[in-house]
């Protein structure tokens, strides 16, 4: 256990705060024509996987607080892009859907994502290889805590 890194470029929780940021700031350029963060594209593409989730499930799939995920919702409700609900058998639970703004938008998603595929400058393989480890990393983590 003595052989563990403490300098921050070598612990793994350093490298990937420090790639989330990059990331980020990455895609900003991309998303500014659409008026877009980074969180907010990152929800609509689930919503565009599945449409009408409820608030707990898109925090479940984003690993974020659902107090965290309210305000981002209400942003992209403001911009038109998605309509919230409250369920008809719980009214506790919040859905939200997409609106025709909001599915339009996945139209820009291909050349975004082929923008920052071609930035990383990694092979298609590398790039799958690295986010199978990066989900038994996430995976791992979450299950110890």
């Amino acid at each position: 256990m003595h052989d563990l890194p403490t300098q921050a470029d070598e612990m793994f929780c350093f490298a990937t705060y420090s790639a989330a940021h990059v990331i980020n700031r990455a895609y900003a350029p991309l998303l500014k024509p659409l008026d877009l963060t980074y969180p907010q594209y990152i929800t609509l593409t689930l919503l565009w996987e599945q449409d009408n989730q409820s608030v707990g499930q898109l925090s479940k799939r984003l690993r974020m607080e659902s107090s965290t995920l309210t305000p981002l919702l209400k942003r992209l409700e403001k911009l038109g892009h998605v309509i919230r609900k409250r369920g008809t058998e719980d009214e506790r639970q919040v859905f939200v859907h997409l609106t025709k703004t909001g599915r339009a938008l996945k139209n820009h998603a291909p050349e975004i994502t082929a923008c920052m595929v071609a930035s990383t400058g990694l092979e298609l393989d590398e790039l799958r290889g690295l986010i199978a480890e990066l989900n038994r990393l996430s995976n791992n983590l979450a299950t110890a805590s």
